[in-house]
């Protein structure tokens, strides 16, 4: 079907022409200015922060506003500049509105509607908002795919994925990581993304694995914060402290510094009153800042969700009628929409047959990955049983007779077990012990006498234990090793 917005295109054609050839010096300025933009972030810079002045930059903005229908291209480049240096100087609601100035100025430069798309949605991220930043991560991926940036397209893939490990959709995430689970250019990020689903699913153990996988390629802040948290739900709190640590040195984002000081609030055996004192002080201070920005990131919201539920501008009624007068131009344009929806619709397919090829080899490199990792453990679990599987071995090395000095030793040498049977099972002190024995592989006399039960009781104890478990007597061992030791 033939878009309206096309009309507007063809109205302005003529007009657009006959301005090329004597542009207004105010415009020429501003062009200029806008081209140096360009210049520097192509370099990996960016304009006032390494050089030029942010009022010439402002004034260029509003004067291509003027000129938007004739220059869109340039105007949606100065939208994005200027959009940048708003956010850099933490003014999001301004931000947004040159972003969606930008969306809004029928530009055809898709790769630049896909960095304001993108800036959106980290914004919305920010905001807390995260079905709507990955609908604006969605928009900036289509946007390059058009412009044929394919790795750019699998980034925000990978945002995309992100908001979905934050809403705690494991599935959807999952399946999205597939789809550029062959591209090594950003396995690191995607490192990053699984370990942050993890994290928000609880399963801090692979948590844990993916963040230092990541942490081996890149030292981002973000795999610090991520580890601290997962070693303090884990109750491994000096590991936790030594990341948090890190993450206060190393970091300047709020959320980060809040989190890694309340850990190192809660989590620090060893800190003084006076760093006490001190870190709750700082932590305050972060909060009321947090407090201000996330007041500004929710008006910068609400600015994109009224421009996503604006009413139809009137403008479109009077382009239809205009069709009728430019029907020859309207169909040259249709035919041209047409192929370039169809060479969308190729590279997507393109896409889709080389993901499809690629997909089961990367199945098969993870699956061996995780049986090689799961191995492992099991492995490191049988040994340090094999060392107490005698009666006077668990009595001394275990401290058997004190249960709570019993459940710190066995919580740091078998992956939190105790506690986890606890919490999770609402077990009891001698069906705890129960477990702890049936993992150290001891024979039901050994057991008895541990327990101070006769041996002929031992089995029904274990019946019944295995039934709260979830699984049968015969299964216990190896159910205590997967299901509690490994999640």
């Amino acid at each position: 079907m033939f878009r309206p917005t096309c009309v507007v295109y063809g109205l302005f054609l003529s007009l657009a022409v006959v301005l090329t050839a004597c542009t207004p010096r105010f415009v020429r300025e501003a062009q200029t200015v806008v081209t140096d933009a360009d210049s520097l972030w192509h370099n990996g810079q960016m304009y006032v922060i390494d050089a030029g002045d942010s009022a010439t930059l402002a004034e260029a903005y509003q004067r291509l506003d003027r000129v938007q229908a004739i220059f869109p291209d340039e105007f949606a480049h100065s939208c994005y500049h200027y959009g940048r240096l708003l956010r850099k100087k933490d003014n999001p609601v301004e931000a947004m509105q040159a972003f969606l100035a930008a969306t809004h100025s029928r530009t055809s430069d898709y790769h630049i509607l896909g960095r304001v798309y993108s800036n959106m949605g980290d914004i919305c991220h920010l905001a807390g908002e995260y079905n709507l930043s990955y609908d604006m991560f969605e928009k900036s991926a289509e946007m390059y795919l058009c412009n044929g940036d394919t790795l750019l397209y699998y980034y925000d893939l990978n945002n995309m994925a992100f908001e979905l490990a934050e809403m705690k959709d494991s599935s959807a995430c999952m399946t999205l990581l597939q789809q550029y689970s062959h591209i090594q250019e950003i396995s690191d990020v995607s490192l990053i993304t699984r370990a942050e689903l993890y994290c928000k699913t609880q399963h801090y153990d692979s948590a844990i694995y993916y963040s230092y996988a990541a942490l081996s390629r890149n030292a981002f802040s973000i795999i610090y914060i991520q580890l601290a948290q997962a070693y303090s739900y884990l109750g491994i709190k000096d590991s936790a402290v030594y990341y948090a640590q890190r993450v206060a040195t190393i970091s300047t984002d709020l959320w980060e510094l809040d989190n890694a000081l309340y850990i190192l609030y809660n989590d620090d055996e060893y800190i003084s009153k006076s760093d006490i004192l001190k870190t709750a002080s700082d932590r305050a201070d972060i909060l009321k800042l947090l407090e201000i920005r996330q007041g500004q990131l929710s008006q910068a919201v609400q600015l994109l969700e009224q421009d996503l539920q604006r009413k139809p501008d009137l403008l479109w009624l009077y382009s239809t009628i205009a069709i009728l007068f430019l029907l020859g131009t309207g169909i040259i344009i249709y035919v041209h929409y047409k192929r370039k929806k169809q060479k969308l619709i190729t590279q997507q397919i393109e896409v889709l047959e080389q993901v499809t090829l690629e997909m089961q080899k990367k199945h098969n490199e993870l699956s061996d990955s995780y049986l090689t990792y799961h191995q492992r453990i099991v492995d490191e679990i049988n040994n340090r049983c094999l060392v107490l599987q005698t009666g006077e071995s668990i009595k001394q090395k275990l401290a058997w007779r004190n249960y709570a000095k019993l459940c710190k030793i066995v919580d740091k040498q078998f992956y939190m077990l105790a506690t986890k049977l606890r919490d999770r099972y609402s077990l009891k002190e001698t069906e705890i012990r129960m477990c702890i024995l049936t993992l150290l592989y001891c024979k039901n006399d050994m057991m008895a006498e541990l327990l101070y039960k006769s041996p002929t009781s031992i089995g029904t104890m274990k019946r019944r234990v295995a039934n709260k478990l979830g699984t049968a007597s015969i299964n216990l061992r190896s159910y205590l090793i997967d299901n509690v030791c490994l999640k």
